[in-house]
């Protein structure tokens, strides 16, 4: 494969992304670098700056592929239907969120970093692929019976995606969060991304549904 072709290129941002990804399961956000990234790849780290100038923006790749990965889940999940219920609707988004995980942890600790860290190319990148997930869970909308009106749809959206960033950090805490929260007598009562999305979506289709 010649130097510098568009298949090595494609494949050397693969391999960047894959080892953020690798070091973001037993690291955060801060502690990761282009350093420690650059000992994770087979090709020098000087040569990452080719294809991403900060950790930013690799970490906005990856979110970029997350989203991607959803919206293939999503799509597949409603060509298989041609009408759902509101339960049904809910448990179809409750259940592609339950496999995105990595997905939700991301947006809910580095989204704003990573935005204001990224160049403008590769931010408008990424906001091609967010507009086609606010695009695809508005398709799935268009499924539910009763039909929903214009605004209630649009009502959904500006609710359902904003709470993605707290999806998250009230279902995963750590030992020390369990523990202060046990100290502060805090009763909170642990839900899964499915338990915590589905009560979500169903309250905001009965929002957007009453007269």
């Amino acid at each position: 494969m010649p130097k510098g072709s568009p298949e090595l290129k494609s494949e050397r941002r693969e391999e960047i992304v894959n080892a953020c990804e690798k070091l973001y399961q037993t690291m955060s956000f801060k502690e990761i670098t282009i350093k420690e990234i650059g000992n994770e790849v087979s090709f020098t780290r000087t040569s990452i700056y080719n294809y991403f100038q900060t950790k930013e923006e690799i970490f906005l790749a990856l979110l970029k592929r997350e989203y991607e990965l959803w919206i293939a889940s999503l799509k597949k999940a409603v060509e298989q239907r041609e009408t759902m219920t509101k339960d049904e609707f809910a448990d179809m988004l409750a259940r592609s969120l339950e496999e995105r995980a990595q997905l939700l942890k991301i947006l809910s600790m580095n989204h704003y970093d990573m935005e204001t860290g990224s160049r403008p190319e590769h931010l408008a990148e990424f906001k091609v692929v967010f507009g086609e997930a606010l695009r695809t869970v508005r398709s799935a909308l268009d499924c539910v019976t009763p039909p929903m009106t214009d605004e209630a749809k649009l009502g959904f959206l500006y609710s359902f995606f904003p709470f993605l960033f707290g999806i998250y950090p009230y279902t995963y805490v750590t030992a020390k969060q369990r523990e202060a929260m046990e100290k502060a007598h805090l009763n909170y009562v642990f839900m899964s991304i499915y338990e915590l999305t589905y009560n979500c979506v169903k309250q905001l289709l009965r929002s957007e549904t009453e007269e």
